[in-house]
């Protein structure tokens, strides 16, 4: 098994490699994710330190662009195709297995279906020379640190220890389209609540200010008020998105640790139900 070859390159490395891509990029995405939302979150679909589609995303590319490894203009657009191509196909299959979004670029210009956009495209592209010119470098002689014996054996730990840890996972996001129904109308009916209570303490704010809602507008010229008011409409509204998120999270940690993980780690789970159901609805038409 060890000995298999593909593209020149034997299964012991590969799958060694493979390992090790998975941890950086779970370590890429959990320090990068955990600093823009302000606190901690494991990115991986599993509970360990592993984001699988990292490890499959930089050995298929390297595997696929090595005849192309003296150019770089060559790996940057090689890059670009392979990587998107993987990652469209990842969330397409992921979407159809758990019926659930595990990213969305929506929000971003130039997006195709919320899966692939330009921005992340152009970022796969400077990656692939990125793996190349420095990265597999430094792994390739990680990997030839230790003895193959200790390879081995390791591999196969880590592979058992992956297989149920990606199992209990799986178990758990099967699960995730069979909750989302009711979580939307407890958020939904948290949201209203929430939402009068900002109406209620923006009020209290204009009236201690000798001023009501509806005269707001007539103090258009007021910037020093409108600015205030701004700022305490935004502050509200910040108070909101957090106690959502709060709430979003405590309703999935009363079913489970994986539940309440993937929650806090995909905040666009259920965009993915939202399609799958709007397609099942008109192919049921």
């Amino acid at each position: 098994m060890w000995d298999l070859t593909i593209n020149g390159v034997d299964f012991y490395h590969i799958i060694n490699w493979f390992i090790i891509y998975s941890f950086l990029g779970w370590a890429w995405e959990t320090c990068y994710v955990s600093a823009k939302v302000g606190h901690y979150v494991n990115r991986g679909f599993v509970n360990g330190p592993f984001c699988t589609i990292y490890g499959c995303g930089a050995v298929s590319v390297y595997l696929i662009l090595k005849p192309l490894e003296d150019s770089l203009i060559l790996l940057f657009l090689g890059g670009i195709v392979v990587a998107t191509v993987l990652e469209y196909f990842t969330a397409v299959l992921m979407e159809s297995i758990f019926h659930t979004s595990w990213w969305d670029y929506s929000d971003k210009k130039f997006n195709f279906q919320g899966r692939i956009c330009l921005g992340a495209s152009l970022g796969w592209g400077a990656f692939t020379v990125l793996l190349f010119r420095v990265l597999h470098p430094v792994v390739e002689d990680i990997v030839e640190l230790y003895p193959v014996f200790a390879g081995e054996v390791s591999v196969c730990v880590i592979g058992v220890a992956y297989a149920y840890d990606f199992c209990t996972s799986a178990a758990a996001a099967f699960h995730l389209h069979e909750r989302i129904p009711a979580w939307e109308q407890a958020m939904e009916e948290k949201r209203g609540e929430l939402l009068m209570k900002l109406n209620t303490s923006m009020q209290s704010w204009a009236q201690s200010r000798d001023v009501s809602l509806d005269s707001v507008k007539e103090r258009i010229e007021d910037v020093e008020f409108l600015k205030a008011f701004e700022d305490k409409r935004q502050s509200l509204m910040l108070e909101v998105s957090t106690e959502m998120r709060m709430y979003k999270e405590a309703l999935a940690a009363k079913i489970g640790h994986n539940t309440s993980r993937f929650v806090k780690a995909y905040p666009h789970l259920n965009r993915g139900y939202r399609l799958h159901k709007e397609k099942k609805n008109k192919t049921e038409k």
